[in-house]
């Protein structure tokens, strides 16, 4: 297992508090100023009926660069759209690694720019909207 770099605190909080990752086999290994890498090593389980890795999981590795990035300004910001370009397949064996980077930031709202790759491959592109949760009443 690869150790994680730098952690912001409120992405530190959302990350020890969610249940999904594991499951999933992705693991965040850094994420600090509106950035964040995520990784995930594509599994025999993973693969769809095409023998390629199921969009819903790439979208789900993308989505959590996503998460970690927008959460380095502050916990609660939550997707409120996103939207994915699946550029080439995945494969069985491909470790995959999600980049992603707040592209803009204004008042309650972002945009966050997640690039997946396998190696030197891009995979997908993704863009996703925040907007920060309001407090619980």
């Amino acid at each position: 297992m690869i150790q994680p770099t730098l952690i912001a605190d409120a992405a530190r909080s959302m990350l020890a508090a969610d249940r999904a990752l594991e499951g999933l086999g992705i693991q965040v290994l850094g994420a600090s100023e509106g950035r964040a890498t995520a990784v995930m090593t594509i599994a025999p389980e993973m693969a769809n009926g095409h023998g390629i890795a199921h969009g819903g999981l790439v979208f789900a590795l993308a989505d959590t660069a996503f998460a970690m990035a927008a959460n380095t300004f502050g916990a609660g910001i939550a997707t409120a759209e996103a939207s994915i370009s699946y550029i080439s397949p995945a494969h069985i064996g491909d470790d995959l690694v999600a980049t992603a980077e707040v592209s803009f930031h204004e008042g309650r709202r972002m945009i966050v720019d997640v690039l997946v790759r396998a190696g030197e491959r891009t995979v997908a592109i993704y863009r996703g909207t925040g907007r920060a949760l309001r407090p619980a009443e």
